[in-house]
């Protein structure tokens, strides 16, 4: 039912029927909340004989000049497809459809299934490389690239401090692969390697404008860091590079010209590696250091913002656009959804989270530096067990130094053997993973108990994505509190099972919810008051999705 809020809306024009014959009294069409979500009809909210009417088809004249055959239009939606959200810069760079990322979760999360469901659906994701081996990501990007042919896709590249020949040798394997998008995760600063990546292939097309081959969209939640994304890479660092000849002249020359990255994700309060930002507050900055940059450097190609951390509902994901974002990016909803590279029981304990169940705890690869990520505490001990780790570990300045009651507890609930065996399988691992670690741990005590520390962290993420039943309460999940929003929106439809949780189902409910609510808004600014029950989007199979967004006006 529509309803005014307070005086009666101020008239916008005059509406006339395509219905010649019932032009004097029609009725109306549809109610508000059906209007709504057929996005791509517009809607006109018409005052008939002194009661308001709702029609998809007619034609309207915006203006106060009265028009004897047409009738008061009180309200008006344009017609709203979801791939004309976000900016059409950032999609026509990326050949996508729709202004929609799936993040790079480590540990191939973000899984070969999931990249390649979202390439073919006009989206694209990056695939999780964090935490695998030279070989395991290979295998991976041999493997998106015979799927997608020709689709967007995407690898992740993070920031190693501890490991920097890791970091060095995945940049050397997309370039040998021509993978041409990386997401550029957990950097506090740049990188030779990340640089090496960006700048390699640059050069001027017959035109003479500057054609940058190699893609680098950053994943960043502080001002400092992102101002060195968008700006131009270093040249002590470019030296560097043309030094070692790993990139030409004409590279080094055109680097100037150019940000490290275009493309730049504000990260919010997320899962894994988080600032726990603000979503609302960090955006604005990020927008506002764009235009400054833009403005300094005059990029040919404008720098474009888009935004991660709590993308969860329809109401999310219109309020990210509608704060200017050039894209949204989504993790922890992605995490829960079958082409998941987790387990089923992971996937059964995020379904049953709320917004509150999530804790910061120690990361394994920046363990010694006090960095946490963020993690789902609900149906787990690792976020207890993990600060504890921490804890002994600055308290203590090697394993034999761990009180005896402390060792024992570490023992029993951690490691599941003597400190002594686990440490021999720590070694074990880093002989074949990185071997410059054991003469260091040798050397110094402290750093051997880091690496035994670690050894469980890293361990944790593996057993919560295999399902290793006898350690679930070791399980590290990454998580932010956007999977509370999300379970509390898809409770009572058939998104409630995670059986039913399909990225792209997923996706798309987010994009044509976010559309039917940006329109009702624009109703709301015009002075319409609404019911709640006409604001509501109960998630849509696939099917009827796909209707929605073909359906061609009448």
């Amino acid at each position: 039912m529509v309803q005014f809020h307070g005086a009666q809306p101020t008239l916008l024009g005059w509406w006339k029927s395509a219905d010649k014959e019932n032009g004097d009294a029609p009725c109306g069409e549809t109610t508000i909340h059906d209007a709504a979500l057929r996005i791509t009809h517009p809607m006109f909210l018409v005052d008939v004989k002194g009661k308001p009417a709702v029609f998809q088809q007619g034609c309207a004249v915006i203006g106060k000049m009265q028009d004897a055959s047409g009738f008061p239009l009180l309200g008006y939606a344009p017609a709203l497809w979801p791939e004309n959200f976000g900016d059409a810069i950032f999609k026509s760079e990326h050949q996508l459809k729709y202004p929609y990322v799936a993040g790079a979760m480590a540990n191939a999360i973000t899984s070969v299934n999931m990249v390649a469901a979202m390439g073919k659906a006009g989206m694209i994701g990056f695939f999780g490389a964090g935490g695998l081996t030279i070989d395991e990501i290979e295998a991976a990007v041999v493997d998106v690239q015979a799927q997608l042919n020709g689709h967007p896709y995407g690898f992740n590249l993070i920031h190693s401090p501890f490991d920097p020949e890791l970091e060095k040798a995945t940049v050397a394997l997309y370039l040998r692969k021509g993978v041409r998008r990386v997401s550029a995760a957990a950097y506090m600063d740049l990188t030779l390697p990340l640089v090496h990546y960006r700048l390699r292939g640059i050069h001027r097309d017959p035109q003479g404008r500057i054609i940058c081959p190699n893609k680098v969209v950053a994943k960043v939640s502080r001002v400092e860091v992102a101002r060195k994304f968008f700006s131009p890479p270093p040249g002590k660092l470019v030296d560097q590079l043309l030094s070692e000849k790993l990139i030409t002249r004409e590279e080094a020359d055109l680097s100037q010209f150019i940000p490290v990255a275009h493309d730049l994700t504000a990260e919010a309060d997320s899962g894994g590696h988080t600032d726990n930002r603000a979503a609302i507050a960090l955006l604005p900055t990020m927008l506002a250091l764009r235009n400054e940059l833009q403005a300094r450097y005059g990029y040919s190609r404008p720098l474009c913002v888009g935004l991660a951390g709590g993308i969860a509902t329809p109401h999310s994901t219109a309020a990210a656009f509608a704060m200017g974002a050039a894209y949204v990016l989504t993790g922890t909803v992605n995490q829960a959804c079958v082409e998941s590279g987790t387990s089923d029981t992971v996937r059964h304990l995020l379904a049953e989270a709320g917004q509150a169940d999530v804790a910061m705890t120690p990361s394994a690869d920046m363990f010694e530096m006090g960095v946490k990520v963020q993690v789902l505490k609900r149906g787990t001990m690792f976020p207890l067990r993990a600060a504890k780790l921490y804890e002994i570990y600055n308290a203590c300045e090697s394993l034999d130094h761990i009180p005896a009651s402390q060792r024992a507890m570490l023992e029993k609930t951690c490691f599941h053997k003597s400190i002594e065996a686990e440490w021999e399988q720590t070694r074990a691992f880093f002989l074949k993973r990185d071997p410059g670690q054991i003469p260091l741990a040798e050397q110094d005590p402290k750093h051997k108990m880091a690496l035994v520390f670690r050894s469980y962290l890293g361990q944790s993420c593996r057993w919560a994505t295999s399902g290793n039943s006898a350690r679930q309460m070791d399980y590290q999940i990454w998580c932010g509190p956007a999977i509370g929003a999300f379970n509390e929106w898809t409770k009572g439809s058939f998104l409630e099972r995670p059986e039913n949780r399909n990225v792209v189902t997923v996706a798309k409910n987010l994009l044509v919810g976010a559309a039917m609510i940006t329109r009702l808004n624009w109703l709301s600014n015009q002075g319409i008051h609404l019911q709640p029950e006409e604001t509501n989007f109960t998630p849509l199979p696939l099917e009827t999705l796909n209707g929605l967004l073909t359906e061609l006006r009448d």
